[in-house]
Order: C-alpha cells, then sequence, then structure tokens
C-alpha cells in the first residue's frame, strides 16, 4: 500500500496502525512523489491525503488514473474536510473511498480492507 501524507504526526500513526495490522506500507509525502511511487512500486491500493505540497491529491488521482500502469489502482481520499461537499467532490473525481482525519485506530486497518480489490492481512 501507499501512503500519502506531508504531515509527519498524521503519517507515522496511519503508518504504524497499518504496519501493526499486518500491512507492507510504501510512504510519499507529495503528489508528485506518489504517482512516481505508485508508477514504479504498483500498490495494492493509495490513501491519498488530499493538501499536499505541490500537485494535491485530486491532480494526483488524475495522473494516476491517465496511466495504464496505474489506472487500476484503487486510491482512497485521506482527509480532514468532513463536510458533505468534500466528499461529493472526491467522489466525483474519481477516488474509490473517503476516509476521514483524525483516523480511529481501531477501526482504520479495517476501513482501509474495504478498499482492497485483493485479499489482504
Amino acid at each position: 500500500m501507499l501512503l500519502v501524507e506531508d504531515n509527519e504526526k498524521n503519517l507515522k500513526l496511519a503508518r504504524d496502525v497499518l504496519e501493526f495490522a499486518g500491512f507492507t506500507v510504501l510512504v510519499a509525502t507529495s503528489g508528485e512523489e506518489a504517482v512516481d511511487r505508485a508508477r514504479s512500486e504498483r500498490p495494492d491500493i493509495v490513501l491519498m491525503d488530499l493538501q499536499l505540497p505541490g500537485i494535491d491529491g485530486h491532480a494526483a488521482l488524475a495522473r494516476l488514473r491517465t496511466d495504464e500502469r496505474t489506472a487500476d489502482i484503487p486510491v482512497v481520499a485521506l482527509t480532514a474536510f468532513a463536510m458533505q461537499a468534500d466528499r461529493d467532490r472526491a467522489e466525483a473525481a474519481g477516488f474509490d473511498g473517503y476516509l476521514e482525519k483524525p483516523i480511529s485506530v481501531r477501526q482504520f486497518p479495517d476501513q482501509v480492507r474495504l478498499h482492497l480489490r485483493t485479499e489482504q492481512p
């Protein structure tokens, strides 16, 4: 899995929770890095913050969707934006799911599993 998050504390918490649950977690801290890592590593899923330095999560998603190497990877928005309009915008942009921050340490691994297209830990 590829976790895209520029906030160091949020990144550490999410990565630690997912690794404890048995996931292998790759990390990117910008939209450009996320696109590059997804192209080279082909993760099972991308968890994408929407506010990122450089290109934002929406622009990164658009690049992933137009590349045949990454077009079929599920990309889930992971964001502090919690308004219905934000959720609707993410869905309209083509995100495969929407998870709100702050994450629930207990529920987060299961929430991620719901968006995977293959069996995971």
